[in-house]
């Protein structure tokens, strides 16, 4: 998600993936040498074909990292470096819209259902069983839903910045600091080409924790001809409705003080959502970007969570 004005320019970097491929090291080489190097992949489902980016030996415990808007699978750079050196093997995707081979035209497309079966269909394809799965903004509300519908493939959930499905919908009815804090969806759901023409008129932002040259990158991708409007058909085409089911995986939730997106309200009501092992975790003074903006934290984190889970 982006926020008030500052939302209404742009983020972060991506990558391009075909299970199996090449190695990159931090600069973009070939780096066999580094043991938390980051692979690009592409990964073909019947939807299309996913770019991703990967780190970790291959018969690692798997995790899969979604991204939320308007950022890339390398969002997760951090986190996958630090799973790869402990000894996982981590896949973040380009969800659907990001990557370009996995862009459907029309806003049905891109409902959250969708999404979700995408999670599935990318495991398949990568023959996961099981898996732990990481999802941030748009990712955390993917990563909601498909805890909840495949807690038998799912070995646990670390949700980051946004609540579960359920209680951001209810915060959106009935809280108006929720309902004040979502008023850029407002500018985000004008039909095309609107908000784009205004988004790529108005070139990079400067975000909290994110270096100038990722908010270049993500721009670039952005700017790429039907990207934008992917990524803004996530908010045509949900109002958070219609997803109800409560998480029995053990759930990590990693929120924080300073998100101008996520009212408290949501937060909260979250751990009526969630009937197996839960933590909350509120980060002082960190705004909506946490896995850049407290990367080292945010992995710290997710590492002890995943350690804390051995079924």
């Amino acid at each position: 998600m982006w926020t008030s004005p500052s939302r209404r320019t742009f983020l972060k970097l991506g990558a391009t993936a075909v299970v199996g491929a090449t190695s990159l090291g931090s600069a973009g080489t070939a780096s066999a040498a580094e043991p938390s190097r980051i692979t690009r992949l592409r990964i073909p489902t019947p939807a299309g074909t996913f770019d991703a980016v990967a780190a970790g030996p291959r018969h690692g415990r798997k995790v899969l990292l979604l991204h939320g808007f308007p950022e890339f699978g390398i969002e997760w750079e951090h986190q996958l470096r630090a799973l790869a050196a402990a000894g996982y093997r981590a896949v973040a995707p380009d969800q659907r819209g990001y990557s370009p081979d996995v862009r459907p035209t029309g806003i049905g497309n891109y409902r959250l259902d969708h999404a979700v079966g995408d999670v599935r269909a990318v495991a398949d394809a990568l023959g996961w069983h099981r898996f732990d799965l990481v999802g941030h903004d748009w990712g955390a509300a993917v990563a909601w839903i498909a805890a909840a519908k495949h807690a038998h493939r799912v070995r646990s959930l670390t949700a980051v910045s946004v609540p579960h499905v359920g209680a951001f919908a209810e915060a959106l009815r009935t809280d108006p600091a929720q309902q004040e804090a979502s008023k850029y969806m407002d500018f985000f759901r004008q039909p095309a080409p609107l908000p784009e023409n205004e988004i790529l008129a108005s070139g990079p932002p400067e975000l909290p924790g994110v270096p100038p040259e990722k908010c270049a990158e993500y721009f670039r991708r952005l700017s790429e001809p039907g990207a934008l409007t992917a990524a803004l058909n996530w908010y045509r085409a949900n109002d958070f409705a219609g997803h109800e089911q409560r998480v029995a995986v053990p759930t990590l939730f990693i929120a924080s003080t300073d998100d101008p997106m996520v009212a408290p309200s949501g937060v909260e009501a979250t751990r009526n959502w969630v009937t197996g092992p839960y933590r909350l975790e509120i980060l002082e003074g960190i705004g909506h970007n946490i896995p850049e903006q407290a990367a080292e934290t945010t992995t710290t984190l997710l590492l002890a969570h995943l350690a804390s889970v051995c079924s």
